[in-house]
């Protein structure tokens, strides 16, 4: 019985990479290729940016990538994915959005931009943890899982703006840090939210 009550957990908490190398005799090279992959994703992302005129906070398709890797990955490899990045934009890599007004490499994490990217980690994990649990095998909860990790994005984002003085209030905080793109980021949250149970529905098929 209780091996049972393992065996539904267990495929109960699969993500599409645990599916994908389960029976795969390369599994552990290919979870560090769909690391690997995830950072080169994430870096790519936040290249495609927009600088807004009333905030330092540009508009970027990166939390779109940290939450959908983080859906793929799993909350630890999620986790420690973002972090991966994260190290390599303070290293000095081109990985970090580009821009004139905002610090580069480990300083861009003590810019106005920087609490967004410290809750990158935290997002992916959320996302990958609700995806263990198989919110991303359905379009409204994969939507749902989405948002969670968007909420730890904006919370860092805001927090970060009016903690370290970025920002003279709350208010200003929210108006410039959150209003300005939430419209854009759940737009591109409902329209990804379809890819993961599409995703699944294809590595499904490859198994019959």
């Amino acid at each position: 019985m209780q091996a049972q009550v393992r065996n539904v957990a267990g495929a109960e908490s699969r993500t599409l990479l645990a599916h994908a190398s389960a029976h795969a005799s390369l599994g552990r090279a290919i979870r560090v290729a769909a690391c690997a992959f995830a950072v080169a994703l994430t870096a790519a992302a936040a290249q495609v940016t927009a600088p807004l005129p009333f905030t330092a906070v540009p508009l970027v398709l990166t939390p779109l990538a940290v939450m959908l890797t983080g859906a793929a990955l799993g909350s630890r490899l999620g986790f420690l994915t973002q972090t991966a990045y994260l190290m390599a934009g303070a290293a000095g890599l081109q990985v970090f959005a580009p821009s004139v007004t905002l610090p580069p490499g480990a300083l861009r994490l003590l810019g106005p931009t920087g609490g967004y990217l410290m809750a990158y980690p935290l997002a992916a994990f959320a996302t990958g943890w609700l995806a263990e649990r198989g919110w991303d095998r359905r379009y409204v909860t994969a939507a749902a899982a989405m948002l969670v990790g968007l909420t730890i994005i904006f919370v860092g984002g805001v927090a970060w703006l009016r903690a370290a003085g970025f920002a003279p209030s709350w208010t200003v905080a929210v108006a410039t840090g959150f209003l300005p793109h939430i419209g854009f980021d759940l737009v591109k949250v409902l329209a990804a939210a379809a890819i993961l149970p599409q995703a699944w529905r294809i590595a499904g098929r490859g198994q019959t």
